[in-house]
């Protein structure tokens, strides 16, 4: 008899519960606290993000160099590249609108005393911040898409310059002779897929890794600190769940998808990007599973670490509100034209931002300054944040998967009989619902 295996998803919600229960028990424990964390738990989890970060970079380069080649037309990559970014701006921005609509609702910030809550030291992400407002400069931004040394750029981890050189590369790669191609080709192909059985390999860490760093997080915060702040924190949680289902699955509806099958394909993808608070713990299989539910190698390896950068859905959503709620809790009536301007200094701020856990919170301090809003407000809800940044993340994996679909279907590139074949291989939940003639499930 075969042995029943858990999936990875129930091993990850199990790695999160009892990473949960352990935080919380040395949370209460000061003394021993320090020692676990700086000895046990955070090792533990960083192992786990540095295994992800290990094989990102070789995966997006050479996933993007097999996929530019094959298309091989800089005309069509140009069109690619034009209505991705079209995209991205077009539903960020509806992100923003909709947290600022959400949050002059309800009034998150309204009628809380101040002096009730805790705050924490937000320097490191002031400084980061600094950084970040230089860099965003528009021309400085367009300078930064080009590498003066792209081994320093992969050194850095700067995933925008590195999709140029590798957008370059693939079609420059493309204009060869086919006997100088196709080998060269081929080793990038070997590469891609070498990376994504590393992938799965590194997978089975992965409940560990969560475990860790969510221990690490309650150890840290504990469930004091959200008390106070419960309205802020349910409404960035509504706002995440309004805008997955009612504003993606309305774009999902419009171009022939469902975002609820969005969901179930990628159920281990959100249940890791949730835990860890980082959307690059799943870029590889984001690429990998929408390559296999239909969409071009092309599409997928481009949107995807474009997306990564440029179409950060669940955090725009949050800063918006955040910045509002700050506000609030100043008692500072912003004006339309200042919430206006709020929203386009977001668009621009929000741009070219790596997935990493904690960067919303150093976009919204690069961002507040703008409209007036003291930045002091920030250290107010930064105990907070993680418990937030886990489901903005979730939301910007989804957002980022939904845009692979809506791009491959907008170029006519979209394959909906492998796309169907791969939902239909998938176990499901509910009873078996008859296949099409001729197609075998796996369950």
């Amino acid at each position: 008899m075969k042995k029943a295996k858990l999936s990875l998803a129930w091993q990850i919600l199990i790695g999160l519960v009892l990473g949960i229960a352990i935080g919380a028990l040395l949370n209460h424990f000061s003394a021993e606290k320090a020692w676990w964390i700086s000895n046990v738990l955070q090792p533990a989890g960083d192992i786990f993000i540095r295994l992800i970060k290990m094989i990102v970079i070789p995966i997006v380069i050479s996933s993007l160099i097999v996929g530019i080649a094959g298309v091989g037309d800089a005309k069509k990559l140009g069109r690619i590249g034009l209505k991705t970014i079209i995209y991205f701006e077009i539903v960020t921005t509806i992100a923003i609108v909709v947290g600022l609509l959400l949050a002059n609702v309800f009034h998150p910030g309204a009628g809380i005393d101040m002096s009730t809550l805790g705050t924490v030291d937000i320097s490191k992400y002031q400084a980061t911040a600094a950084e970040v407002q230089h860099e965003h400069a528009f021309i400085e931004t367009i300078l930064n898409l080009i590498p003066s040394n792209i081994f320093a750029a992969m050194a850095r981890g700067e995933m925008l310059p590195i999709i140029f050189f590798s957008v370059l590369f693939g079609l420059g790669l493309s204009s060869l002779q086919s006997d100088l191609r196709e080998p060269l080709v081929k080793m990038f192909q070997g590469v891609s897929e070498s990376m994504f059985k590393v992938t799965h390999m590194i997978m089975n860490y992965a409940p560990i890794g969560v475990f860790a760093l969510i221990a690490v997080t309650v150890a840290n915060f504990g469930f004091a600190s959200l008390v106070p702040l419960a309205k802020l924190v349910i409404l960035v949680y509504f706002a995440i769940a309004f805008f997955a289902f009612v504003v993606l699955g309305l774009i999902a509806k419009m171009f022939g998808f469902s975002v609820f099958k969005l969901m179930r394909i990628f159920k281990d993808e959100l249940v890791l990007a949730y835990s860890t608070a980082s959307s690059e713990t799943v870029l590889p299989r984001v690429i990998e599973k929408m390559e296999a539910y239909g969409a071009p190698k092309a599409i997928c390896s481009f949107v995807v670490p474009t997306g990564y950068s440029f179409n950060l859905d669940g955090s725009t959503l949050y800063q918006s509100i955040a910045a509002i709620f700050i506000a609030q809790l100043y008692g500072i009536d912003l004006s339309i034209s200042q919430q206006l301007l709020l929203v386009l200094t977001l668009m621009v701020t929000s741009k070219g931002i790596a997935g990493v856990p904690g960067v919303s919170f150093v976009v919204l301090l690069a961002t507040l300054g703008s409209v007036g809003i003291p930045l002091e407000g920030l250290a107010f809800i930064a105990g907070v944040d993680r418990v937030m940044d886990m489901a903005r993340t979730a939301l910007n994996v989804i957002g980022n998967a939904l845009a692979v679909l809506v791009i491959s279907r907008w170029e006519g590139m979209y394959d909906d009989a492998k796309g169907e074949r791969y939902w239909n291989s998938l176990p499901h939940w509910r009873t078996k619902t008859k296949l099409p003639a001729g197609e075998i499930s796996k369950n």
